[in-house]
């Protein structure tokens, strides 16, 4: 493992690049906006000013996107661990292994749904999931792409896409966890999968799914036994509520456990405010992978907030409403 001295380069970068995000006064007034033009004025004095032009909302998406590929290109040609940077953008790969696995099996082409992960381009994944063969991607990788082919050749459920790569991807997140041997970051991703083990849970349980059902999507690599979970899934919603209430996210998620009754909104929020919470202890050390993945979840949120706000605006959605189901910003 590299040490987390060798960090110290970086760090000060990184440090000088969170003078850029937005501070929660100025997403108000974003909030507070009357139009979508009126946004686009307020960050014309920010770090996006280059994606602000007339009818600048219409391809907004898209540029705040460009934004981000730039981003990681930078920090996977400028971090001394390249396998940090996975970790957060992993989820991306995954994304895309989805999209392009599906198109593939369909033979049709989602290539406008491809978001960058600094890592695997458009084409060779679409050479690893057409073949079955791949000289830059991991081996833990092909051996993902091909369990998903052997499903696909006995199913042809394309849920199944979804449940496999998920799956697969909390596994992958919870083993390179362990082999970069950081306690934090390792503490970081647990927390994901147990969090997102609830959520997954919490809709299943709402949706009447199957035990055997629940048994293929709950992962197996969060810190709450997965056992545990599936012992839920054909209980009272009661009986779920309260088991959640006594896990160590109970208080976290509180707000969003009302009697028998969860709102699923809130609980995606809670889940990434606690994810932001948890970076930003990372504001006050110097060396170490935690200040880079801070900012990258920083750099997330306000994208999503960012994105969220465009749109509502030029949908006429209340403030009210977009104040809600925004995520806790950097330093809030």
């Amino acid at each position: 493992m590299v040490k987390q001295a060798s960090y110290h380069e970086l760090n000060p970068l990184i440090r000088g690049k969170e003078l850029e995000l937005l501070p929660a006064d100025l997403f108000e007034r974003l909030i507070q906006a009357a139009t979508v033009a009126e946004v686009g004025e307020i960050l014309r004095g920010t770090y996006y000013s280059s994606l602000i032009y007339p009818n600048f909302d219409y391809d907004f998406d898209k540029n705040i996107e460009k934004d981000q590929e730039e981003l990681f290109s930078w920090l996977v040609a400028t971090a001394p661990e390249k396998e940090v940077i996975w970790v957060y953008t992993m989820r991306f790969t995954f994304h895309n292994l989805k999209v392009l696995t599906k198109a593939e099996m369909l033979q049709k082409n989602f290539d406008n749904l491809f978001v960058a992960d600094g890592f695997y381009d458009i084409q060779e994944l679409k050479e690893a999931i057409r073949t079955g063969e791949s000289e830059r991607l991991p081996e833990s990788l092909m051996k993902n792409i091909q369990e998903v082919q052997s499903y696909f050749g006995e199913s042809k459920v394309l849920q199944g896409i979804d449940v496999i790569y998920d799956r697969q991807f909390l596994a992958e997140q919870r083993n390179l966890g362990e082999k970069l041997g950081y306690p934090e970051l390792l503490q970081e991703i647990i927390a994901f999968i147990d969090l997102t083990n609830i959520n997954t849970l919490a809709r299943g349980i709402q949706q009447n799914r199957s035990i055997a059902f629940m048994t293929t999507v709950l992962s197996s690599s969060g810190g709450i036994a997965k056992e545990a979970l599936l012992d839920l899934v054909e209980a009272d919603p009661a009986v779920f509520v309260q088991f959640i209430r006594q896990t160590e996210y109970g208080e976290l998620l509180a707000p969003a456990l009302q009697g028998e009754q969860i709102d699923f909104v809130q609980l995606e929020r809670l889940k990434d405010d606690y994810l932001t919470d948890m970076y930003q202890l990372a504001q006050t050390q110097a060396f170490g992978p935690l200040p880079l993945l801070a900012f990258l979840n920083a750099k997330e949120v306000e994208r999503k907030n960012l994105q969220l706000i465009v749109s509502g605006k030029r949908s006429g959605i209340d403030a009210t409403v977009i104040r809600e189901r925004m995520r806790k910003t950097y330093g809030a």
